[in-house]
């Protein structure tokens, strides 16, 4: 599984990484990250808010070696929390990476366009992502960030940064699945040079069970799940599934291997309705 796309700064991530939303505890942190390890994977995706950056620096300084890799050989990413938007955010980075404590990370994310306890229409949310954005550009030149990118922006909220940023941002993630096909946000990733990376490919659970998915998984001999994140790969879109089971884990690095059809990617694309499982950030100004 070494599949990666090159970032609009030269630095390679993997397409597929490990989501670790929900996963709490050092045993079970430990060993979901062995099985995805031991299948190939190389990126793991965490954040400020899932509280678990100590166990998964931890679990990986135990693990690398034991299966012969080194710090150079994984793909860490994590995110702000809402609450530490604006003039915290410097210090919420230091937070993570001493959380993790590697030195580095190869990706920092603002996890959200707003500040938590502030209502969604508030005008200052403009100018904490605009401090926020600057707190990570100076990380990202001191290479303590390999990259920098932002979480659930709209396109609105890109172009408003796209038009002050001194570093623009090298990833995009948001929740993007058959039911929610955000077309116009992909081609202007496309456009600026951003990678789009998708969360919640699953639509928590519920897309699994659609019949349409169900019906083209049988056609390939593949799982729903796979189906799905194929589904993304096959547009260039980064996936994260998340889980903590290892069968599944397993299960879901075999997406790489389906080379899906481009009629069964409009198959599935045909699905749109705008749905969202997860946040709306649309609201936010």
């Amino acid at each position: 599984m070494a599949e990666t796309v090159e970032l609009n700064n030269g630095v390679r991530m993997p397409v597929l990484g490990l989501g670790t939303f929900k996963l709490r505890g050092y045993e079970a942190v430990y060993r979901a990250l062995d099985a995805a390890l031991a299948e190939g994977y190389r990126s793991f995706d965490t954040a400020a808010v899932y509280r678990n950056e100590g166990d998964i620096g931890r679990a990986l300084k135990e693990l690398l070696p034991r299966h012969g890799l080194t710090r150079p050989d994984v793909f860490i990413t994590s995110k702000l929390g809402p609450k530490d938007h604006g003039s915290e955010a410097r210090a919420a980075c230091e937070v993570s990476l001493e959380q993790l404590g590697w030195g580095y990370l190869d990706l920092y994310l603002i996890h959200w366009p707003g500040k938590q306890g502030w209502q969604s229409e508030d005008l200052r949310n403009r100018e904490v992502r605009r401090e926020s954005w600057e707190a990570l550009e100076e990380m990202y030149k001191s290479g303590r960030f390999r990259a920098i990118g932002v979480s659930n922006y709209t396109l609105t909220h890109l172009q408003e940064l796209l038009g002050s940023c001194k570093v623009s941002p090298a990833v995009l993630q948001v929740e993007y699945h058959p039911r929610l096909v955000q077309n116009g946000l992909l081609s202007f990733c496309r456009e600026t040079g951003i990678h789009l990376q998708a969360y919640s490919s699953l639509g928590t659970g519920s897309l699994v069970k659609e019949p349409k998915v169900r019906d083209v998984a049988e056609r390939y001999g593949k799982t729903p799940a796979q189906v799905l994140l194929a589904w993304a790969l096959r547009q260039g879109v980064g996936v994260i599934p998340k889980s903590g089971d290892p069968q599944r884990i397993a299960e879901n690095a075999r997406a790489l291997d389906l080379a899906m059809k481009p009629e069964d990617v409009l198959e599935l694309s045909s699905l749109d309705s705008g749905t969202r499982y997860c946040w709306d950030p649309q609201g936010v100004v």
